[in-house]
């Protein structure tokens, strides 16, 4: 029985490999792998481009964390941009660019991380009864290459994650982390940097 649910599984996902392959907005490498459905909404003016060999999963058959939700690529203000680059395994994650996401090659990026660039309303400290007016315009997020992100992290935006660095499960991220860092904690912090 197992086995042919893995079979059904791959069969599935070649299938959805292909179907979103023909959305126009957006610009996938070679050997991309969706695994399940992602939500995908992009602005027509906005841009969402995924490299080589990349795996974004959305099923939680065969994946060794309880998933809460699929994965969501979102681009949805004209200009936007997500760019993901290659070899990266993406696990259950929400990546909601306003502005820019910038997540270089060889990044793994475990479930329910939520990666956001703008905070959705303005602050408005001078009149909250108006914040529900407003919207933010994002500041861009660059998550360099050999990344690894664990499970259920926030990503805020101006947020810069130096080459090989790692977040530790459960952080929030708002700032630089340099290279080859381990990081983690809310408000993350430095816990290790190996030079």
């Amino acid at each position: 029985m197992i086995k042919l649910r893995g079979i059904y599984e791959l069969v599935k996902n070649k299938i959805i490999s292909r179907y979103i392959k023909c959305f126009e907005c957006l610009t996938l490498g070679e050997n991309i792998n969706f695994k399940a459905m992602p939500h995908i909404l992009v602005h027509q003016q906005a841009r969402i481009s995924i490299g080589k060999n990349t795996l974004i999963n959305s099923s939680n058959f065969g994946y060794h964390l309880n998933m809460f939700s699929r994965c969501k690529l979102y681009a949805d203000r004209a200009n936007a941009q997500i760019i993901i680059g290659s070899n990266c395994r993406i696990h259950g994650t929400c990546i909601h660019a306003y502005n820019k996401i910038t997540i270089g090659s060889n990044c793994l990026i475990a479930a329910n991380t939520q990666i956001i660039d703008g905070n959705g309303h303005q602050l408005s400290m001078d009149n909250p009864g108006q914040r529900i007016n407003t919207t933010d315009n994002g500041v861009p997020i660059l998550i360099e290459d050999g990344v690894w992100i664990a499970a259920n992290c926030i990503i805020l935006g101006g947020t810069i994650i130096g080459e090989g660095s790692v977040i530790t499960a459960g952080s929030v991220v708002k700032g630089i982390v340099p290279p080859k860092s381990l990081y983690g904690g809310n408000p993350a912090k430095m816990i290790k940097q190996y030079l």
